[in-house]
């Protein structure tokens, strides 16, 4: 279940998916009881805030699609609840003593869901799709690394590298593509871009656009019928109707906000019907700058807005204590953390002075500064359901506002806030979140490469240094080595101010208590999802 966590962008938006969170879990004592006898049967039900776009994983970039498609596909490997890389369709594998050549050897047997036999060719059609000119892909720069890629034999398939690449290994989590379904079809017009056939644990039911999503638990499943029937995605485009619909029986799993977490949810009655759980996530969000915009060229306007903005008045006041401050692109206390970093403590007169030296003043008294006749005005732009994103944007909008900058805030449904905002760059600001993946390789969010219309890197941020360090981190081995170009890396993120990071949140995960075999764990609470299971005599639903 932690594939994802290297390859897509924390744009979900209530739904902090616990696959992708780190630390200890705070749960009820009996959250973990197992039950004496597993039986299969019974749905979940989890709440979304934005509906999936594409369920092809290589065209895909939303929170909401890979989470369905990390129950429908499989990749050759994976991270265990520990955070360990383990097989996942490769049962094993050999890397050569110079680290250039990876050979996987997958398990026999596997099946697609449609019968067919999983074999070699199908890693390396994926491969193909992923170098594909004609593909649009995110996902693109690690596989075009890649000087060989061939079958061996129909379980056998072998990479070769021209450097070493510290990522090359988990690189192959990403999801595996039927070949004999996909190949010679534009992608783009495929029936599975909204009927997946996958390996995974649950196969691809209905889905019903702007409503739900409905999967049923694999039979042929190589690792063993999953227990639970069903899972129903429902979207539910604003946080408290969800809430509402969790304690009326219609969801079984949501993400908490901080409110629904602190304060409405501590009550004997909702612990007799829920558990909660809590740990930092593996995400930040963010105040993020389109760099092609006059107004934010100058990186001293950048570092004044972020002197203007009160970080923990966001922990406090939005997340009601539930997060940290964020600092750069890493979850605080992990090894490519750099604390050392410039920091930017809430000096609003500093703000001004900034604002000064770059040549703003107000020069008519209105109350906001201008330069050569145009205010510093623009917009903030984020996405409609989620709560702690709109409520940062207002609270930003007061403390810049005292230093003479005008901002507007513009909340998006969440389709088109991608489609015409985000992907190709029509926004002037924008409050957004990233997951943060556990190797450090950031080179799909900031290399200067990855700023074309529906690539990651979309504020347009570019620095040759940059590009040269995450070209070395990559390429890089030595944990100590990786950590010095990480931390350069950060350094420079800290001195430009690309973004203003806010702040890490925690994960605030509810599940509904009829689910046992929950086993909080390093990687969250999802990482053993088909074991989860409920006693027959707390069904709720059947087929």
């Amino acid at each position: 279940m932690q594939r994802f966590l290297i390859l897509f962008l924390f744009l979900s938006t209530a739904f902090f998916s616990a696959c992708n969170r780190q630390e200890s879990a705070v749960m009820p004592p009996s959250a973990n009881q197992p039950a004496a006898l597993p039986v299969h049967g019974d749905t979940m039900i989890s709440g979304m805030i934005g509906d999936a776009s594409n369920l092809l994983p290589v065209l895909s970039s939303d929170s909401a699609s890979s989470e369905v498609s990390e129950l429908v596909y499989n990749g050759l490997v994976r991270y265990d609840k520990n955070l360990k890389l383990e097989g996942e369709l490769a049962k094993s594998w050999e890397i050569s003593p110079d680290n250039l050549t990876i050979t996987f050897h997958l398990r026999s047997g596997v099946r697609w869901h449609d019968g067919a036999p999983l074999t070699a060719e199908d890693v390396l059609f994926t491969y193909q799709l992923l170098v594909d000119p004609a593909v649009p892909t995110a996902y693109a720069d690690r596989y075009k690394l890649v000087t060989k890629a061939e079958v061996l034999d129909p379980l056998t398939f072998r990479v070769q590298y021209a450097k070493p690449l510290a990522s090359a290994l988990i690189s192959w989590g990403f999801s595996i593509h039927p070949r004999h379904l996909l190949a010679g079809q534009d992608l783009s017009k495929s029936p599975l871009a909204s009927a997946p056939i996958g390996t995974g644990p649950y196969r691809f039911k209905e889905w019903k656009r702007g409503e739900k999503m409905v999967l049923e638990a694999n039979r042929d499943y190589w690792e063993g019928t999953p227990y639970i029937d069903r899972v129903v995605y429902r979207v539910i485009p604003d946080e408290s109707t969800m809430f509402l619909e969790l304690q009326a029986g219609g969801v079984d799993q949501m993400g908490l906000t901080p409110l629904q977490y602190a304060r409405q949810t501590d009550t004997a009655a909702f612990r007799r019907q829920f558990s909660k759980y809590r740990y930092p996530s593996f995400a930040y969000t963010y105040l993020g700058y389109n760099l092609k915009n006059p107004l934010f060229q100058d990186k001293r306007v950048r570092q004044a807005l972020s002197h203007a903005i009160n970080k923990q008045e966001l922990i406090d006041g939005v997340l009601l204590g539930l997060g940290q401050e964020a600092t750069g692109p890493y979850k605080p206390g992990t090894w490519p953390d750099n604390p050392k970093v410039k920091k930017y403590p809430f000096d609003p007169q500093l703000a001004k002075n900034f604002l000064a030296d770059a040549g703003w003043s107000d020069r008519n008294g209105d109350g906001i500064v201008d330069k050569d006749g145009r205010p510093l005005a623009f917009t903030i732009v984020t996405n409609q359901g989620n709560e702690a994103r709109i409520k940062s944007a207002e609270i930003i909008q007061r403390r810049l506002h005292d230093v003479g900058v005008d901002v507007k805030i513009r909340v998006i449904e969440w389709a088109s806030f991608l489609k015409e905002f985000i992907n190709p760059g029509k926004f002037e600001a924008t409050i957004l979140g990233w997951t943060v993946p556990i190797d450090p390789d950031s080179y799909n969010v900031w290399h200067s490469s990855k700023t074309r219309p529906g690539e990651l890197n979309f504020i347009g941020f570019q620095n040759a240094e940059v590009d040269a360090l995450l070209e070395k981190g990559r390429e890089t081995l030595d944990e100590d080595q990786r950590k010095k170009y990480y931390d350069r890396f950060q350094e420079i993120l800290a001195e430009e101010q690309p973004y203003t990071f806010l702040y890490v949140p925690d994960a605030l995960p509810v599940v509904a208590t009829r689910f046992k075999g929950i086993e909080p764990a390093a990687a969250g609470i999802m990482h053993n999802f088909i074991k989860w299971h409920v006693p027959q005599d707390e069904w709720k639903y059947t087929q």
